[in-house]
């Protein structure tokens, strides 16, 4: 009985949340969501249904396993209830042909006993009897004749009564039993559908839940501005406000600076474009990057598939890479836009499947960032970039490794941390890029010395240059606690479904996130939460990542990992600020 509650309970379980959440149209579309605060209400909404559905249903798939095993058990023992009322129904059935033909023994004593009373009477038995003796011999004999005839009635009287009864304890037995096996049949096919149902609602909810997640994704990009670009042609123009020196007018004043954007991995340009200032030649400058390689001068195809049509390799696609500004090689750095040439000659190989071993190249690279950008201006009139592709023409990257080409990645600024990738049997080096120690690589770093404006800034713009109405990345007080409680409600696994800016409204179109005294609630939860913070730290680690953030605050110390701390910043800080890398510092004015 226990079971069939529970499972009854589950099923109006399902029944409340599908009527709950079938009432929330929004969030069963999202694709038509540009409320990033609904989408992360929803999400949560979803995840905690799912995680409550799916713990009710594990229980009930548990219980229905064990009820299947005591179903069968209980039909075996059905199995043999039915076999023992036949063998008892075929007894009984003995017993009654036999008390049958005693019933009819029965019948004719009792005939022939009422004969012989009327029959023969005393008198006549006095009569007949020759001796005194002889007639109480004839008295003795009917008298015990009598005495047996009244026993065997009594038996046969008994029997009946008793295989009357249990007739019906057989037909009662047998009425019960098939009831038993309509009602076990019954609750056999309600647990299986109740976890069917359960299973198809669990499927259900995670398939809204990617999509809500997805949505989420592509509503973030822009804010915290992930990416993968290059210097491209023209180079970004530094920002004052983005700088640590900037004043933001009040105090104390919270910053967060990222090093470098946006992926880290392979060449970095104004890397390259430092080392060709202090001397390094292109070769070099490879080889600092993409470990153990060689420059190889090979035979080009004549022509590459490109989203813009099919164009001479060395003669039309390469002059047209825009990735590296040609004024570079003005000032001191045409080794760096030698080292790029070989680069993106190898980088556009690898993509389209042109490979050492084989030489065929039967794919097709676009034009844009998101593989290499090329431009038919920059193709008309390459200028002093169309010189280092002619000075490096037909020499790429061979790793020593593999052999083979090598996938030769580069990006801006790694801000001075290198990270390492594989690609096509070659690895890459993950190193500080730097002459100094890491501890205090920023000294030393080849991109400082290139004059990179993206080494270490704050960002409060997105890509697109949405700011909303924020002209600087500096926090005040109570910004700050209010971000370091969303990271200890992140670092404790709390609830997050609120976590998006409290101005998403008017930044991010629509909704609202937590306020700051309901978020503060949340960190409540997690240990108590941040008003104050008198003192922040940051211990960097020799992966090129932020390990901790340590602060002094109104609660004592509070230590936050750098990924906990990263994740809640890019949720939680107001207008556009962001995080573009997990190595960061955070300043205090």
């Amino acid at each position: 009985m226990k079971k069939k509650i529970f499972f009854l309970a589950a099923s109006t379980f399902l029944l409340f949340f599908s009527s709950t959440l079938a009432g929330a149209e929004e969030c069963d579309n999202p694709g038509g969501l540009t409320d990033t605060v609904k989408i992360g209400q929803c999400i949560g909404k979803y995840s905690g249904v799912l995680d409550a559905i799916s713990k009710a249903n594990t229980t009930n798939a548990r219980e229905l396993a064990s009820l299947n095993a005591q179903i069968s058990n209980l039909k075996v023992q059905i199995g043999s209830l039915e076999k023992q009322l036949e063998k008892l129904g075929g007894q009984i059935f003995e017993r009654e042909v036999k008390i049958g033909v005693k019933n009819e023994l029965m019948a004719a004593k009792i005939r022939q006993d009422y004969i012989r009373k009327r029959e023969q009477s005393m008198l006549v038995t006095l009569l007949a009897s020759q001796t005194a003796q002889k007639f109480f011999q004839d008295i003795a004999y009917r008298e015990k004749l009598a005495g047996m005839d009244r026993e065997t009635i009594g038996q046969i009287s008994s029997e009946v009564v008793e295989l009357r009864g249990q007739s019906e304890k057989l037909r009662v037995n047998k009425d019960s039993l098939a009831g038993l096996k309509t009602r076990v049949d019954k609750q056999a096919q309600f647990l299986a559908g109740e976890v069917e149902k359960a299973n198809k609602y669990v499927s259900d909810l995670s398939s809204k839940i990617s999509a809500l997640s997805a949505r989420q994704k592509e509503l973030l990009a822009e804010r915290t501005g992930v990416f993968a670009t290059t210097v491209g042609d023209v180079p970004l123009a530094d920002d004052p406000n983005a700088r640590p020196d900037y004043n933001p007018g009040f105090s104390p004043a919270f910053a967060v600076f990222s090093f470098g954007a946006p992926h880290f991995r392979g060449m970095s340009q104004y890397g390259a474009f430092g080392r060709s200032k202090a001397g390094q030649n292109f070769k070099q400058i490879l080889e600092a990057y993409y470990g153990n390689v060689e420059v190889r001068k090979v035979g080009m195809p004549g022509t590459i598939r490109t989203s813009a049509g099919t164009l001479a390799f060395e003669g039309r696609y390469l002059r047209g890479i825009a990735e590296m500004p040609t004024r570079w090689a003005d000032q001191g750095g045409h080794e760096a836009l030698k080292a790029q040439a070989v680069a993106a000659r190898s980088y556009a190989l690898a993509y389209v499947g042109w490979r050492v071993s084989n030489q065929n190249a039967g794919g097709s690279i676009c034009t844009t960032e998101a593989c290499q950008v090329y431009s038919n201006s920059k193709a008309d009139n390459p200028g002093r970039w169309g010189d280092a592709v002619r000075e490096t023409e037909g020499e790429i990257l061979v790793s020593r490794a593999s052999g083979e080409v090598v996938n030769a990645w580069y990006a801006s600024t790694s801000g001075g941390y290198m990270d390492s990738y594989t690609s096509l049997g070659h690895a890459t080096p993950g190193f500080w890029d730097t002459t100094s120690d890491w501890t205090r690589w920023a000294e030393g770093a080849w991109e400082v010395k290139g004059g990179s404006p993206w080494f270490y800034k704050g960002w409060y713009r997105s890509r697109s240059g949405k700011a909303c109405g924020r002209n600087h990345p500096w926090l005040s007080m109570d910004e700050m606690a209010d971000i370091v409680n969303a990271a200890i409600v992140v670092g404790g696994g709390g609830d997050t479904s609120g976590i998006l800016p409290a101005d998403a409204n008017s930044c991010s179109g629509g909704g609202n996130g937590w306020s700051r005294e309901r978020m503060g609630v949340e960190a409540d939860r997690w240990g108590g939460r941040v008003t104050n913070i008198s003192s922040i730290s940051i211990k960097h680690g020799n992966n090129g990542q932020t390990n901790q953030v340590v602060l002094g605050t109104n609660r004592g110390e509070v230590v936050i990992s750098g990924a906990n701390f990263y994740r809640a910043f890019n949720l939680r800080a107001p207008g556009m600020l962001s995080l573009k890398s997990y190595l960061f510092n955070v300043e205090r004015k």
